[in-house]
């Protein structure tokens, strides 16, 4: 519920004195009267423009790119964005959504960040607006939830469970913001029944670059729906979402499965997705015991409310990997879900958290993922995986209906995310230009990139090549919706 709009002096906080506005002529915050200033909206939130606020936004969880912005909203009304966005495209200020994600309860707000991974969320010197001021998960009834953009997949999840209803699609890490996925596209296990987090939404209300509010569907106003949807924040903001539930299950049964030979690891995981055997499917790339070589994984997950006579059996017929090494664990559904979070905490304790994250998300044509794959695994070493992991994984492109998330033409795709942890003191300049060669490498093979990856140098035509036919759209849309150019800039699509 929106407060009363309270002065703008109550609001605007500054460092000795309050901002009353924006001076077009130097285009620096204002504390006192002049004719060439331009007065802040009222609005029930505030607005930072000093001190550690503007520290913690200036970076991301890549820890690669530094930015300040020159003021932090943090709206508490959609009313707020509007007027923000509002006032900023009038001034030609950038501006960019922070999703300020994690788990509050264990971090406390000091400890929230962006979770872009190369400053795609940063507004370079321009408006950060704090997401998590937006958090409400407005309803939750049979088969449907309604979200503000800044509530947690986290929030979500337990809200609907409590209800006997789950999303069907969730990342791995569930500490993440709605409406941040929801820009990028959002991709886990269950991609290969359910497809992307953006294929379960069914309705967005959106602020568009000229502040205006949009309610937007596959019905009505498509066009911003669908260019808001793994469209990387450029043509609106996502204020709320209305998502697909499923009905929950009891438990998780989750199969591991051991790989030496990365042509049997492919048509085993290509198997297994043409049947659709299991309810879950990844898999990831590790290090052998040796240190010596990489070996492959498959993480397969079944589903159920009690237990069936024969399931392993069955469920892992046909399928050949290194004998003796399947495990099988058994936990409920919410224990699988959360499973990140252990990990999660492992990290900051070991101090790896907070480290440069030079991270390579990418998607495959199968005809050729075996070939990249192997020439990936020439280059990387263990110290380039670090802590992290290297998920390596099939889909289906059918699955995947949302028009912005590009993809190879192939039917069968594979996703290639290399989440890495470097070491203190890794060469992070190498890591980054060994991702620009991995990426060009792919591209080659007919690859695409997944938005959050940082990959450097990315220019306007590398984005024209990326969305090949679907650039007249992008851009279009650009035009349509943000025509002063202020949204997002960060994800560099639209750079001349």
């Amino acid at each position: 519920m929106s407060r009363p709009g309270l002065s703008r002096r109550a609001l605007i906080t500054g460092v000795g004195a309050a901002v009353l506005g924006w001076n077009t002529t130097t285009r620096t915050w204002a504390t006192t009267p002049d004719p060439g200033v331009a007065e802040l909206p009222a609005l029930d939130g505030t607005v930072t423009l000093n001190g550690e606020d503007l520290e913690r936004f200036a970076g991301d969880f890549g820890h690669l790119i530094t930015a300040a912005p020159r003021a932090v909203a943090r709206p508490t009304s959609v009313r707020d964005v509007q007027r923000i966005v509002a006032f900023a495209r009038h001034h030609r200020i950038p501006v960019a959504v922070n999703g300020q994600s994690g788990d509050a309860a264990l971090l406390g707000r000091s400890g929230l960040e962006s979770h872009s991974s190369y400053g795609q969320a940063n507004p370079r010197g321009g408006i950060a607006i704090d997401a998590r001021g937006l958090d409400t998960i407005v309803s939750v009834r049979p088969g449907e939830a309604v979200v503000q953009a800044g509530a947690t997949w986290a929030q979500l999840t337990d809200a609907a469970l409590a209800k006997g209803w789950i999303p069907p699609a969730l990342t791995d890490y569930l500490h993440l913001s709605v409406g941040g996925t929801l820009s990028v596209g959002g991709i886990g296990g269950a991609v290969q029944h359910h497809g992307l987090q953006t294929d379960t939404v069914r309705e967005l209300q959106v602020v568009t670059g000229t502040g205006e509010l949009v309610t937007a569907s596959r019905k009505n106003n498509r066009e911003l729906f669908e260019a808001v949807l793994a469209g990387g924040g450029q043509a609106g903001i996502i204020v709320q979402a209305t998502l697909a539930l499923v009905p929950a299950r009891e438990r998780s049964t989750v199969f591991t499965l051991a790989y030496d030979d990365l042509d049997t690891y492919l048509t085993d995981q290509q198997k297994i997705l043409a049947d659709g055997r299991f309810d879950l499917q990844v898999g990831n790339v590790v290090r052998s015991s040796d240190g010596k070589r990489w070996r492959y994984a498959a993480e397969l997950v079944a589903y159920g409310d009690t237990g069936r006579a024969g399931e392993s059996e069955e469920l892992l017929a046909g399928l050949n990997p290194v004998a003796g090494e399947t495990t099988v664990v058994e936990q409920s559904w919410r224990e699988y879900a959360f499973r990140v979070d252990a990990f999660a905490a492992y990290l900051r304790t070991a101090g790896f958290w907070g480290l440069p994250k030079p991270w390579l998300s990418l998607f495959l044509p199968a005809s050729t993922a075996g070939v990249f794959m192997r020439e990936a695994a020439d280059v990387l070493t263990a110290a380039d995986l670090g802590a992290g992991l290297l998920l390596f994984y099939p889909y289906a492109r059918h699955k995947i209906t949302t028009p912005l998330a590009v993809l190879p033409t192939e039917e069968v795709g594979w996703h290639f995310d290399l989440l890495a942890f470097p070491a203190p003191g890794a060469d992070t300049t190498r890591m980054l230009e060994r991702n620009r060669h991995l990426y060009e490498r792919a591209v080659e093979l007919g690859g695409k990139r997944y938005l959050i990856g940082a990959i450097p140098g990315m220019a306007r035509a590398d984005w024209i090549r990326h969305y090949g036919q679907q650039w007249e759209r992008v851009r279009r849309a650009k035009r349509r919706y943000d025509p002063a150019g202020i949204l997002t800039p960060g994800q560099n699509i639209h750079t001349t």
